[in-house]
């Protein structure tokens, strides 16, 4: 799995950030990725990646705010253009359905692909064999949505050494034992799956939050993940901004991971005000926290693997 951020900014574009739109890339684990968020020139930023728009399957909106959406409409005719074919479903609050059906129908745009629509509420929104997507309202000045995606336990590694050393011939045979079921040889021996499986792998948990203050939400959704995706459009002194405009800083975000005891922490949604010379400063406020915090940039990449997250070079 891998985190990418297409747009990392607030409020508005500037010349170094774009909107708000962060990407979780599933292509190992579905041949998919995830999109949430989808500020203004979100397909913008994607011709500048290896991104497909026809791989996206589901788009997950925080909140209506402009720069949380402004990209959608671009981005949902450009997927059909593309010879997107396959379903997308857009999950979102209430509103989300009646303003992407207006947009559409306004500018006679036409999607050849099944365009499912869901206006959500807190709990699972989604569940399948392999993730979980819980929502929860967050604290901001519109109702907002933050997000976490749990990655369901992984099935165990075959031992290859004790199915060879047991005669079970590569095939089919190999795919039943490593999903867990018995088998049964050609001379009568039963082989059990326990005994040539290691054991199962968890899953990774990551959250992505949308626009709010500190709020104890944050903190349930944030409950041990391996990753969360906090806002921190101010810092310190500009805190009393923050919490007037139902907005974050770093060291709120911080925060929220000490109290749910998340293991990596990455930053976006920084306001204009501040320039890439000011983000080592931003950084220095929260550097005594004992996890790892990144404040990201546009086209910042990051590689969740084993249990340790890498931030590619770019």
């Amino acid at each position: 799995m891998q985190i990418l951020f297409l747009g990392t900014g607030a409020g508005m574009p500037s010349k170094q950030r774009n909107t708000t739109a962060t990407v979780l890339k599933l292509l190992d684990e579905r041949g998919t990725f995830w999109l949430f968020d989808c500020g203004e020139a979100t397909q913008h930023q994607i011709l500048h990646t290896t991104l497909k728009p026809r791989k996206l399957e589901k788009l997950f909106i925080t909140h209506l705010h402009g720069d949380h959406i402004y990209g959608l409409p671009g981005l949902l005719g450009s997927r059909s253009f593309l010879g997107g074919d396959e379903a997308l479903t857009i999950y979102g609050p209430t509103g989300i359905k009646a303003w992407i059906e207006m947009t559409l129908s306004i500018s006679n745009t036409h999607v050849k692909y099944p365009l499912n629509v869901i206006e959500i509420e807190e709990g699972i929104i989604f569940e399948d064999e392999q993730f979980i997507v819980e929502a929860k309202l967050l604290e901001h000045v519109i109702p907002c949505f933050g997000y976490k995606v749990t990655q369901k336990p992984l099935s165990p590694e075959l031992l290859i050494a004790k199915t060879d050393a047991l005669g079970v011939p590569r095939g089919p045979l190999l795919r039943q034992l490593k999903e867990g079921h018995n088998i049964e040889l050609p001379d009568g021996r039963i082989v059990k799956s326990v005994d040539v499986t290691g054991e199962p792998k968890e899953g990774f948990q990551v959250t992505i939050l949308g626009d709010t203050r500190f709020c104890e939400n944050s903190i349930l959704l944030s409950r041990g993940s391996d990753i969360v995706v906090h806002e921190g459009t101010f810092d310190l002194e500009t805190a009393e901004l923050a919490s007037q405009y139902g907005h974050s800083t770093i060291v709120d975000a911080a925060n929220v991971c000490r109290e749910a005891s998340a293991k990596h922490l990455i930053v976006n949604h920084i306001s204009a005000r501040f320039m890439p010379s000011d983000i080592k400063e931003m950084v220095s406020q929260v550097e005594h926290f004992e996890f790892p915090i990144y404040v990201a940039a546009d086209f910042d990449e990051y590689d969740w693997s084993n249990g340790s997250l890498t931030k590619r070079e770019n």
